[in-house]
């Protein structure tokens, strides 16, 4: 392989693949980017097992190759070099780079030994922009479960239907939902693994443009004319969340989002170690108080306008902070339903489809 290719262009693609290179002792190959030249442009190519990326870029191609090269010393020697061209050349598993003012050589490995990354053969789901589906996913993503206990939990949940699209999360003690008016030919459900989410939402952060959405049994790729996501999906059916979703209310407060992240965050400073916060809703105002035996304590009170029945509720303020952050209203709309009933989180243009639920620490009436 002989090539030259442009630093900047070379480094942002690095960038976006780098990130999901394996760090495996028993399977170093994985440790690697493939290098491939293809239709007259160069293809980088990196997986895990679990996910696998492609991005094609522009080149001068001399000769035809390929080569594995380690992704990390790779991407660290590209960003350093502040040359505008650069070269590649292999000379059997070695690839040597070259510009005005530095050179190295880096060792490699056959391409015979990096794994083959599936393509996904279904047909198109949805088109959707870039920064749109980062921003879907974005605005559930807090609400994943951690643990693998329940593996179906550990993802977001993807509903495509012929008018929207509906993005889901929840760890059984808080829900973030989105609905999206992504429009489709096809009706899926697909439950996207926690890992999957957290690289598309940063890649697709670098991604101009649409991306089209393909799936397959147990497979799924979010791709463009020059860039390819595949990864694996959860198997299992996601939990009927809607049941827990009130569909009426025994009380109503409209409020300022940024007051009142204000005040979490000041009760938060007081909160004990299970992190709880008291909401005391009255007719014109919310009351925050927290106590901490080993800080001391602390109150608040912020401006609201409450309809019908005054409540009172514990709730976890982390969990507080993530929903008011994921609305993009300033005025937020908070519904209760009396005791043992989860808090629910809105934006005062309830048209943008953003729901957030918190289940209580404990109920005070």
């Amino acid at each position: 392989m002989k090539i030259t290719i442009n630093q900047k262009n070379f480094k942002k693609s690095l960038s976006l693949v780098e990130k999901i290179v394996s760090k495996n002792s028993t399977l170093p190959i994985l440790n690697n980017i493939l290098l491939r030249t293809e239709n007259g442009r160069l293809k980088l190519s990196a997986t895990n097992l679990e996910l696998g990326i492609n991005y094609i870029l522009g080149a001068k191609i001399d000769e035809v190759g390929d080569i594995a090269i380690p992704g990390r010393i790779l991407t660290d020697f590209i960003n350093g070099i502040t040359d505008e061209k650069i070269s590649l050349t292999t000379k059997s598993n070695v690839l040597l780079i070259n510009s005005a003012n530095f050179k190295t050589q880096i060792l490699g490995s056959s391409s015979k030994d990096f794994p083959i990354i599936p393509k996904v053969k279904g047909s198109i789901l949805a088109v959707v922009n870039a920064k749109k589906l980062k921003t879907n996913l974005l605005s559930v993503a807090d609400a994943m479960s951690l643990s693998e206990a329940r593996p179906e939990l550990a993802g977001v949940f993807i509903k495509i239907e012929r008018e929207k699209t509906i993005f889901a999360a929840t760890d059984s003690f808080r829900l973030s939902e989105k609905i999206e008016k992504i429009k489709s030919n096809q009706e899926a459900t697909i439950i996207l693994p926690r890992n999957a989410v957290t690289e598309l939402i940063r890649v697709c952060g670098e991604l101009e443009g649409d991306i089209s959405i393909n799936l397959s049994d147990n497979q799924i790729s979010f791709s463009s004319e020059d860039f390819e996501f595949i990864s694996r999906v959860i198997d299992g059916s996601y939990p009927d969340y809607k049941k827990i979703i009130p569909d009426k209310f025994l009380s109503r407060v409209l409020i300022s989002k940024t007051e009142l992240e204000n005040s979490v965050r000041l009760a938060g400073l007081f909160s004990s170690n299970i992190s709880d916060v008291k909401l005391q809703c009255q007719d014109s105002s919310m009351i925050l108080v927290a106590r901490n035996p080993d800080k001391g304590e602390v109150e608040t009170r912020v401006d609201a306008l409450l309809k019908n029945e005054p409540f009172e509720v514990v709730v976890n303020y982390h969990y507080l902070l993530d929903g008011l952050k994921v609305l993009s209203e300033e005025k937020v709309i908070i519904e209760y339903n009396g005791s043992g009933s989860p808090l629910v989180l809105k934006p005062s243009e309830t048209e943008l489809g953003e729901t957030y639920l918190i289940m209580p620490l404990r109920n005070q009436g």
